[in-house]
């Protein structure tokens, strides 16, 4: 049972500075988050080695520094001129036409993020998507937007998409081909039903400038490449880290591990300007969630996020078709209420006791749809949000709260809805 003083308060500060990151008018979403962080310590909540150390309630060390190392490689890649030509390339693949540009864009970024994690594909995919946008013309908000919920629906495919299925994996002993049988066939068609709705979410977003088209498809993509050499360079520092990613549990190396090591072999290896290295850092992002990690931990600490897994746990009961609804839903919710991860790390132990040895296994996949798609109903609700709305912000195209919450909400209703759907069709109307 959660204690009451710190519950209460490490609720009323989550809450507190929630509504501070939803209203954006005071503070910043960093300052918002820092200060919460900062009044959980001061009050006791948690403590320095809670805080800083601890794998369950502290900062999550692995998702900081993988950010932090595929933002030093992008800021390298960047010096090359492989984006623009990227974007010319792309531009000419669509014609410049703006709906099927959408389509080639969430087609890459899922994909994408099903081999990699989603982080950091959006990391490598958005400076491409604004260059495009501003070549033609087109608000870059909406193509980013459709770009994130690919990117967390990918994600979910597989074992490496999203960190709460590496959560998942281990607490139910499930390979990456579990997670490849059992959700990619879903994931492609929630792909799909992605693409109908972004043709109708952002229907203004779809008119073109025939000058600006003109003058793209005329350009060489190649002339776009500055530094011939360094982009040689970056290219096979990112295809060996891109490689080490996807071998990352059989070489033993955690993704933010390797990360560091290719941004470190990659300024080592140009001996580019440290200065100019760091300089598209996305600091505001990484202390953004540090904050959250620490408030959220505070939450973890109180016991309110394991009183809350074991209310979902409580409707087990004798109906399973309920309980795996109640599940999914619950966790949708909560994901998109918290961060995905510390939801996950708090619900998958419950889980864990209602399956046992040989228990209903499909739990496990009802827990991460729900945890990873829920991810997609507000700004916070996922780790690749929140950095694709650092980079949209630092390049003058900021994304609310409530702008992202507006169409996020209709994704994740929606894609959830399809996976209840799946999940009952495959589990239990059609199960042998």
């Amino acid at each position: 049972m959660p204690q009451p003083f710190p519950a209460i308060a490490a609720c009323v500060i989550f809450l507190g500075a929630y509504l501070l990151i939803a209203t954006e008018k005071w503070v910043s979403r960093a300052a918002a988050a820092l200060g919460g962080a900062a009044l959980v310590l001061a009050l006791g909540i948690s403590d320095a080695e809670g805080a800083f150390y601890s794998p369950e309630t502290g900062v999550d060390w692995n998702v900081v520094f993988l950010l932090l190392g595929m933002m030093i490689i992008v800021s390298v890649m960047r010096e090359t001129g492989v984006f623009e030509y990227l974007a010319i390339w792309a531009a000419k693949r669509a014609r410049g036409r703006p709906f099927p540009l959408m389509v080639l864009l969430i087609v890459i970024t899922g994909s994408a993020s099903a081999l990699l994690d989603n982080v950091t594909t959006v990391l490598l995919v958005v400076p491409v998507t604004i260059l495009l946008c501003q070549r033609l013309a087109l608000p870059v908000v909406p193509y980013l937007l459709a770009e994130v919920f690919a990117s967390n629906i990918g994600g979910t495919a597989t074992l490496v998409g999203d960190p709460p299925n590496i959560i998942i994996a281990s607490r139910g002993g499930l390979s990456f081909n579990d997670f490849l049988v059992h959700l990619a066939p879903v994931v492609i068609v929630m792909l799909v039903l992605l693409i109908g709705l972004c043709r109708w979410l952002f229907a203004d977003a779809f008119r073109t400038d025939d000058e600006r088209v003109a003058a793209v498809l005329a350009l060489d993509e190649r002339e776009a490449i500055k530094d011939r050499r360094l982009l040689v360079q970056s290219l096979a520092v990112l295809a060996v880290v891109l490689v080490a990613f996807v071998l990352s549990h059989s070489l033993g190396y955690a993704p933010s591990v390797v990360a560091l090591l290719g941004a470190g072999l990659l300024v080592a290896v140009t001996r580019i300007d440290t200065r100019s290295a760091l300089q598209d850092v996305e600091w505001e992002t990484l202390a953004f969630f540090m904050g959250l990690f620490v408030m959220v931990g505070g939450l973890v600490n109180a016991g309110v996020l394991d009183a809350l897994a074991d209310a979902l746990g409580g409707f087990a009961g004798d109906d399973p078709l309920a309980f795996t609804g109640v599940l999914l839903w619950g966790s949708g919710l909560l994901s998109g209420i918290v961060d995905n991860i510390p939801y996950v790390a708090a619900m998958s132990p419950v889980v864990a006791d209602i399956v046992g040895q040989d228990g209903p296994q499909h739990l496990w996949w009802a827990l991460a749809l729900g945890a990873d798609l829920g991810g997609n109903a507000t700004l916070i609700g996922a780790s690749a949000n929140v950095v694709v709305a650092g980079i949209a912000a630092r390049n003058g195209t900021p994304i609310s709260f409530w702008r992202f919450t507006r169409y996020g909400l209709v994704v994740a209703g929606a894609t959830l809805a399809v996976s209840t759907l799946y999940v009952w069709l495959r589990y239990f109307a059609l199960a042998g």
